[in-house]
């Protein structure tokens, strides 16, 4: 079994503002002394795990990101008929154990309820949770300690599996992510531009006011994308109590959800959903390595030459000049390129699959 799994992909979108930052801009990034656009690592996560195709395809086997896991247990136990102060202490009890608690908020009863920071709870502790709070209900008593040892270890979920968990006041139940994604960078150097647009209101004839009821702007840019993603295929298992069928089985859902699934930033603005046009798989047990440095200096367009099809000749090109220096840095590939039409989606998920 090859330890890594590498993909490098190359994705073209449209104008758009795929990852804004805090002033509702598309993110960007020095590389090269040029501007270039920018997706960050936890977008494209979080893009990946919560589409509808990984979803559907590890639904058994997600875990629930939230700080207010407390609430939830709260509203389970004044439903089944616990006291208001009960619960409230019953509460901090199960979600403690998740995390530090909020302090209490004159202006918000139930805050000190909420964990502070957002925790990953897989599916066998949602379960040992609800049983917990079911018996409680029924026998009508606080939970004694033997009962609020509810973290796992096993029975992991597919995407704690893949993206790691951190618990800083439980560190002995961290989950270190099998997984690692880059930002993705544009291949080229941008300048982001403003679209001034204006609303008007249907109901207004004219007669009296000619200006628009509104108006706005709207930060864009479009650009070609350089993404890398490293799976350790081994750790991916260990963290999955050994179950090669699902780590296979998560790594064609993720495989296929990086390839054909956009990051949803003003998406009704621009639809700017794309696919891959270029993806090179690699598996190996060798050091990984981005090829990202193909793109140090930026693809610039020239008359009568192909932007994308110059952005995979120097991908493939970066790749032969790190074999040839320091042998082969896999030990297979395969490559899906729209351009030239080779490869096909179904072989590369067999290829990363197995």
């Amino acid at each position: 079994m090859s330890r890594f799994i590498q993909l490098h992909l190359l994705t073209a979108y449209p104008p758009a503002n795929l990852n804004r930052d805090d002033q509702g801009s598309p993110k960007t990034a020095k590389m090269g002394g040029y501007d270039r656009l920018r997706v960050s690592s936890q977008c494209l996560k979080r893009t990946w795990r919560t589409s509808d195709l990984f979803q559907s395809a590890m639904s058994k086997h997600l875990g629930i990101r939230t700080k207010l896991l407390g609430l939830d247990i709260y509203n389970q136990l004044i439903a089944g008929g616990t006291k208001e102060k009960d619960a409230k202490e019953w509460t901090k009890a199960i979600a403690g154990i998740f995390g530090a608690l909020k302090k209490a908020e004159n202006n918000k009863p139930l805050a000190d309820i909420e964990i502070e920071q957002l925790v990953h709870v897989s599916p066998a502790e949602q379960q040992a949770i609800q049983l917990l709070v079911e018996k409680l209900i029924t026998e009508q008593r606080a939970p004694g300690l033997d009962e609020l040892k509810l973290l796992r270890l096993s029975e992991q979920a597919v995407d704690i599996a893949l993206f790691g968990r951190m618990l800083a006041s439980s560190p002995g139940f961290n989950i270190e992510a099998a997984c690692q994604v880059a930002h993705a960078i544009s291949v080229h150097s941008v300048v982001i531009e403003d679209d001034y647009f204006t609303a008007v209101d249907d109901l207004n004839n004219g007669l009296e006011d000619m200006g628009a009821a509104h108006i706005g702007e709207t930060r864009f840019a479009a650009g070609l994308f350089y993404s890398y993603i490293c799976i350790n295929r081994e750790l991916l298992v260990k963290n999955l109590d050994g179950n090669e069928a699902l780590a296979n089985k998560a790594i064609r859902a993720l495989t296929e959800a990086a390839v054909k699934v956009a990051p949803e930033g003003k998406q009704n603005s621009f639809a700017s959903r794309a696919y891959a046009s270029y993806v090179l798989a690699e598996k190996g047990n060798q050091q990984p390595r981005s090829l990202s440095i193909a793109y140090l200096k930026p693809i610039n367009h020239r008359e009568n030459e192909d932007f994308i099809a110059d952005s995979i000749a120097a991908i493939i090109k970066q790749k032969d000049s790190f074999d040839k220096v320091y042998g082969a840095c896999a030990d297979e590939r395969s490559e899906l390129n729209v351009l030239k039409e080779e490869g096909t989606l179904a072989e590369l998920l067999d290829f990363v699959g197995q």
